[in-house]
């Protein structure tokens, strides 16, 4: 439970989570166009929330599609209920 509340600790973590919960399988260079934010930045967030068991990636080529795990849906459930 404690890595997975660290995995969210970052308000870019969290809007992450919700933009993946919107638009599963979004590569980072989407999520950093939706969020607008540093592309350096932003994968250091989703390699963190990846390493927290919060979201899953899948490499189709020079790509990586981001989904969240079944950890990560529980989490945005929580976040969107909140």
């Amino acid at each position: 439970m404690e890595r997975h509340l660290k995995g969210m600790s970052n308000h870019y973590r969290i809007e992450i989570l919700l933009l993946i919960a919107e638009r599963g399988g979004i590569t980072l260079e989407d999520i950093v166009d939706a969020i607008g934010a540093n592309g350096k930045t932003l994968g250091e967030h989703t390699r963190r929330l990846n390493q927290a068991g919060l979201i899953n990636k899948r490499y189709r080529g020079k790509f990586v599609e981001h989904t969240l795990s079944p950890y990560g849906k529980t989490f945005v459930r929580f976040l969107q209920s909140f």
